[in-house]
């Protein structure tokens, strides 16, 4: 693989983007970058606090804006689970390395994801977590070159898989 690629991790909140990112990266000695972290390092608010004040619609396009403005290059990127409903923010970071949708099932995001409310996620007021799930999978399914069922892997094996997977060309390109 291209040492200046990107690798892009997309997924549900809860997959273990961020932690399996860094392994990833270490594996392949890669930088990282987390978006959300990033977005919250720039405009100093929490996800949840812009939520909360902004609204749904514009943390979106705050998120689209941040996310075609990033010039990375070498890195494994872990997006915010809402990064799929922007499809200039997609053909940003699939122009810059192979897409890799972390997919989990429903059952073990319930168990892992307690803090709904409160985590920053995009969702709006009423909605649960399985509508969130059905609503962003075909999203995820769509813009992923390569997809990682996570299973009831470590996240060290999801990453040496990842690694092995993207090394020996197992992605589709459009």
């Amino acid at each position: 693989m291209d040492t200046a690629a990107n690798i892009i991790l997309i997924g549900m909140p809860g997959v273990g983007k961020s932690t399996v990112g860094v392994l990833l990266a270490k594996d392949t000695g890669k930088g990282f970058l987390d978006t959300d972290v990033w977005i919250q390092a720039c405009t100093g608010r929490t996800l949840q606090d812009m939520l909360d004040a902004d609204g749904l619609e514009a943390f979106c396009q705050m998120e689209q804006r941040h996310i075609c403005a990033l010039a990375v290059t070498g890195c494994v990127v872990a997006t915010g689970g809402s990064a799929v409903y922007s499809d200039a923010a997609m053909r940003h970071l699939g122009a810059t390395g192979p897409v890799v949708y972390l997919g989990l099932a429903l059952e073990p995001l319930q168990r892992r994801i307690t803090n709904l409310a409160t985590r920053g996620v995009v969702i709006a007021r009423g909605r649960t977590l399985e509508d969130l799930y059905y609503e962003r999978r075909p999203l995820y399914e769509r813009w992923a070159d390569l997809t990682i069922d996570c299973g009831d892997r470590t996240q060290d094996e999801l990453a040496a898989e990842i690694a092995r997977e993207l090394a020996d060309g197992g992605v589709r390109r459009a």
